[in-house]
Parts: structure tokens; sequence; C-alpha cells
């Protein structure tokens, strides 16, 4: 037993290494700058993109889509509800209208929290007007009114994962995660927020002391655990958190380990230090008790929400469960803060997923042959669709040419990015040469 300790240490320290080696690489020859320099030029020639459809000249001959916020679910989900509806408006050039009087987190609408998604273009109104029938269906219908994704036929191309053709090698030689960034650029644009937002969040931060190295933890329990994921006690999310800490202590000199701690369990904080007394857990006990059940959709609760996310996504790194929305929306905003942070969190469930995408799929670098009962076949050049991560060195999946589902490693694929034509904005782009 000591032996094996021994091993997993000595393998640890390795990796740590290599991690470093491969941190000190990228920032040779202007690598670092150029990264900066391409991650802002790609966003502000996205955002260009989306301002424009969203301020039509005349809002009365403007092809619309409708979507209704009031998704029956929490906010990470509704956000990503707008989300999908945004991204089907910018494949069809339609300009997104959003309807939210009436919100369950705040009756005076998305207006009251954010920013309008439209200066110019709030009615809905048209000549003609129907429900979603397919992009070329709807052709000659002025306004088109979205269902929620799962109710979505026929189903266009614009859903995620996949990317713009025009954006596609920019984006892959940029960023590990080129579809989690686009999913972002969207995210950017709808929670820009209003002033008040805007101070209340300067004034929580001054509050509570946030500041760098942090990592951020967060921990989903009440409606989530035994129905959508399993329990995960906070050793689990620690051993996460050490280990980051440790490879921080390899590029900076820490001062203190801190760790923002979010979550609906108010007991959390409490044990949390008593367990990691070394440790200082920076968080807002308020907001737990918030996001409980009976609590949840008030307007306290949305703003500590939109707080815990905020947090979050500032954090160096992120320990959570992918399968909670609130997580990754956290990791979408953090892919606004950095060129490339893909590689900035650690999930204890799923890998990064959009709720009603397309299917996800990899292909295989490497043959392998399966060792046991649960692997399956690969040969280079195979198509994999991914079930998920099992974070053992091992993913699960369904070869796709053998129709075989099982096991393989999880180093011999590769992901496959899927790219779709969009339709351009010249008007938008010439704005970008001037």
């Amino acid at each position: 037993m000591l032996f094996r300790h021994s091993i997993t240490v000595k393998f640890a320290t390795l990796v740590r290494s290599i991690m470093i080696d491969l941190y000190d690489l990228s920032q040779t020859d202007g690598a670092d700058e150029w990264r900066e320099k391409e991650a802002k030029d790609l966003t502000d020639l996205v955002q260009r993109r989306i301002t424009h459809l969203q301020n039509p000249k005349d809002c009365s001959k403007a092809k619309k889509l409708v979507c209704n916020i009031n998704k029956g679910c929490g906010y990470g989900c509704q956000l990503h509800h707008v989300v999908y509806c945004f991204m089907i408006a910018f494949g069809t050039q339609r300009t997104l209208i959003l309807e939210s009087q009436n919100w369950r987190y705040s009756t005076g609408g998305w207006e009251t929290v954010f920013k309008p998604v439209s200066e110019t273009c709030i009615d809905r109104s048209g000549t003609s007007s129907g429900h979603w029938s397919g992009e070329t269906n709807d052709k000659d219908v002025q306004v088109v009114e979205l269902p929620i994704v799962d109710s979505l036929h026929p189903r266009p191309p614009y859903l995620p994962l996949a990317i713009p053709e025009d954006l596609a090698d920019r984006l892959t030689h940029l960023h590990g995660d080129p579809s989690a960034w686009w999913v972002s650029q969207f995210v950017k644009y709808l929670i820009r927020p209003q002033s008040w937002l805007e101070k209340e969040t300067e004034e929580a931060t001054r509050k509570l002391g946030f500041k760098h190295p942090i990592i951020g933890v967060h921990v989903r329990r009440t409606d989530k655990v035994g129905t959508e994921a399993a329990y995960h006690p906070i050793e689990e999310y620690m051993v996460h958190v050490e280990e980051h800490y440790k490879l921080l202590a390899r590029k900076t000199e820490i001062d203190r380990k801190r760790v923002y701690l979010a979550t609906d369990d108010p007991t959390l904080l409490q044990e949390a230090k008593s367990k990691y007394p070394d440790y200082e857990f920076i968080s807002d006990n308020s907001i737990s008790w918030s996001a409980g059940l009976h609590n949840r959709y008030t307007e306290n609760s949305l703003r500590g929400v939109i707080l815990d996310i905020h947090f979050l996504s500032q954090a160096d790194f992120l320990v959570c469960t992918f399968s909670s929305q609130v997580c990754r929306v956290a990791y979408e905003i953090m892919q606004t803060l950095h060129p490339d942070a893909s590689t900035y969190f650690r999930s204890l469930d799923d890998i990064y997923y959009f709720g009603g995408q397309n299917a996800h799929n990899q292909i295989a670098i490497y043959p392998h042959n399966p060792q046991t009962a649960e692997e399956i076949k690969l040969e280079p050049g195979d198509l994999i669709g991914v079930a998920g991560n099992h974070w053992n060195g091992y993913s699960k999946g369904i070869n796709r040419k053998i129709g075989q589902t099982g096991l393989y490693p999880s180093y011999k694929v590769k992901e496959y990015v899927e790219t779709i034509k969009y339709p351009t904005y010249p008007e938008a782009d010439k704005e970008r040469q001037q």
C-alpha cells in the first residue's frame, strides 16, 4: 500500500512538471501576446455581428424570432434556453425578441437586471407570424415563435456544438473548446449588467474580499442529488483544489489558499472551514439560503445566483459538476475572460455539454484493441459518439462505424469540431475594417 502511494505521489509530481513545461512553452516567441490579440479580434467581430443583427434600422420590416424566457426551470437553464433561441436567430438572420414580462425571477422582466437584447427593436408585431416549422418553411413569415429545444422540429443546423465555418480555422488554432467559446459569445451579449447590478457586484467583491489566487468550488445539492446527479462530499472537490494549488505554486507565490464556495447547502461552509483550516473560504451564506427550493424563484435568489456565477467565472480554476447549469454557465463566462480557459476546470461528473445539443463526436487517432469485455475496438478515423468521460483514463461512447458501445482510452481520440455555414454579416464586418 505504501509503495502504491509512493508511485501515485511521484506520478502527480511528474504531471505537474509536464504541465509547467507546457505552460512555459506556451509563453515563448510572443505566443501569449498573439493569443490575447486573436481572442480580442474574434470576440469583437462576433459581438459586432450580434449587435448589428439585434439593432435593425427598421424594426417594422425586420424578420424576428420570438423567445419566451419562462421555461419551467432555474436561472442557468433559462439562460441557456435564451442562448439557444439566440443562436437560431443568428443563424436564420432574425432579430431576437425576448419576452420576459412576469419572469418567475423578476416580474419586471429581463431588462430590470440586464441590458435589453435590442436598442431598436423590442416589438414582436409583423405582417405575418407563426410557430417554428423550419428555416425553409418559415422563409416568408416575418415573426416566428420558437418552442423549447425539446420540442424543436425540424432541427436547424445552428445548434451546439457546431461553430461557424468562417471562424473555424482561427478558433481551432486559438481555443481548446471552440464550441464552448461560440456559446460563450451569446452569453456575453445577454448578461451585460444594468448599472445597479454592476455596482452591487463591485460592492460584493469588496465585502467578501475576493482576490487572486482563488479557486471556485460549486457544490449543488437539494433537488439535483438523486435525480440528475450523485452526491459528492466536499472532500472530492478539495482533492482537485489542493492539486491545482500545488500546480499554481510552481508558477507563482501563493500568499493564501482561497476558495470561493458557492452552494445551495447552507451547512457546507462551516463544514468546509472545520475540515480545511489551512484554506480561506469565501462565501455568502445568505446566497446558499436563497438557493433553497422554497426560496429559489425570488429576486433575492436571482441576485444570489448571478453573484455566485460571477465569482465562479472570475476564479483561476473551477471545481464543480457539469450536470449543473450554474457550473456550465460559469465555465462559459470564463471563456470570455481569457484567450483560452478550456482547461480551467475539473468536473466531478459530466463533460461539458449544452442541453438539446446535436451529437457530440470524437475521431479515433490511435487504434485500440479491447482488453476487457467492456471496451470497444478503435481504428484511426473512426467516428465515436461520446456518452461521457469516466475521468479515470477512459471514456464511454459508440463507435459509429461498427455500432459498438463501450469504453475506450480517452487519449486515443480527439474532438470532432463540426462546422456550419452561417449567413454573412458584411455590414458588421465592414465596421471592423473601418
